[in-house]
């Protein structure tokens, strides 16, 4: 049973807590009203707690420089236990507060079901992070899922599907879910979350950043969904001196440091794409209702096969799709030779979102296309059913 742990002095927020966990969360509140923090988490909580709490609120009446410096201590001691933040929305805090360790930031006069919302989400990140150690899946302790998203051809939506994966993921995982632009010379990432990140990837894989995940984090922009991005440089021309080794390393780096590293790739396979791919935990593989582009995957899957770089867990998406193309998901099939996995369609919303840099899952989250990029999201979620085991024909609904 999850329990929460609320630390403040400030009553309506209180209030406003027990009312959400009281509206339908599994698990219960205990509230802590001495808002002077000690300096070690037993001083908190006892062995009891620091075995069931899985998720610690430092509202209204915390000390932030307090609470910054416990989060710190207790993402090393006590790594499973999401810690929030009650503090207004402010870039600069949330950068800070996420290097300290905290997982995500609620408004301190956020509603109920707001606050509900965001304990049920930390609760879920916290049994999932308990949870890890003996999943299957996971490649290893200290090791997140680096999850290549690639396409043998452009236009087919890939960084739409890789972002609002990204945001997805966020959800079972907030601030331990990073996107990566990895399309240097033209990544759209940032313009698909309405981003205006002051470093890129030109910077991140050079320097201090290159050498230590810390300052690596600095160099991170982050979306108001809970995750971080890494967005493409400015200009073509700094996208052509990052290699194949920097993508390793990268990954390397940010797989020490987050439970999903969700990477955006340029269409084919060039070499940061195959260092990215060489990386990977896991793989989506996209195509649109063309020929050429339904083709091209079948060229992409072969090549892949062969290099032995085509993760286990590899999904494939049909991007776009329509009852209008000429071709069906089982003549997609046929070519590809192997089942379709997730079948997006094309809808009016989702197109609407990606231009106002919103993702659809966020914007219309009951419109076809986020139904189907939720069930997309499950074949990275160690609590859903191994869905490679359980196939279902994908078909356009």
């Amino acid at each position: 049973m999850s329990r929460f742990v609320l630390i403040t002095d400030d009553p309506a927020f209180e209030q406003r807590t027990r009312d959400a966990v009281g509206g339908g969360i599994r698990g219960e509140l205990v509230v802590r009203r001495d808002v002077q923090l000690p300096e070690a988490p037993e001083w908190i909580l006892d062995q009891d707690a620091r075995e069931t709490c899985d998720v610690l609120v430092f509202g209204p009446g915390v000390p932030l420089a307090q609470a910054m410096r416990l989060a710190a201590v207790f993402d090393v001691q006590l790594p499973a236990i999401s810690l929030v933040l009650a503090a207004p929305a402010d870039p600069d805090l949330a950068l800070s507060a996420m290097r300290s360790g905290v997982r995500d930031i609620v408004d301190p006069a956020a509603s109920v079901e707001d606050i509900r919302v965001l304990l049920e989400r930390a609760g879920q990140a916290a049994e999932n992070r308990r949870r890890k150690p003996a999943d299957d899946q996971a490649p290893g302790a200290g090791s997140g899922r680096i999850i290549t998203v690639a396409s043998p051809k452009g236009g087919v939506g890939k960084t739409t599907i890789a972002t609002n994966l990204a945001v997805g993921l966020g959800r079972l995982a907030p601030m331990s879910t990073v996107i990566v632009d990895l399309d240097t010379q033209f990544g759209d990432v940032a313009t698909a979350l309405a981003l205006q990140p002051e470093h890129t990837l030109a910077q991140a894989v050079s320097g201090a950043a290159a050498q230590d995940p810390l300052v690596l984090k600095a160099f991170l922009t982050v979306h108001s969904s809970s995750i971080y991005a890494l967005c493409a440089p400015h200009t073509p021309a700094e996208g052509d001196s990052i290699t194949g080794e920097h993508v390793t390393r990268l990954l390397t780096q940010l797989a020490s440091a987050f439970t999903y590293v969700v990477v955006d790739t340029a269409p084919g396979l060039g070499e940061q794409t195959l260092a990215a791919l060489e990386k990977a935990t896991d793989a989506v593989l996209v195509c649109g209702m063309d020929v050429s582009s339904v083709r091209g995957l079948r060229k992409e899957i072969e090549v892949l096969s062969e290099l032995g770089l085509l993760p286990e867990n590899h999904p494939v998406a049909v991007n776009l799709a329509d009852n209008a193309s000429g071709i069906t998901i089982r003549d997609i099939e046929a070519t590809v030779r192997r089942p379709v996995d997730v079948v997006i369609p094309r809808t009016r919303a989702a197109a609407y979102a990606t231009n106002k840099g919103e993702p659809v899952l966020i914007d219309k989250p009951r419109d076809g296309a986020s139904r189907a990029l939720k069930e997309l999201i499950t074949f990275f979620d160690p609590s859903a059913p191994d869905r490679r085991r359980t196939h279902r024909r994908a078909v356009l609904r």
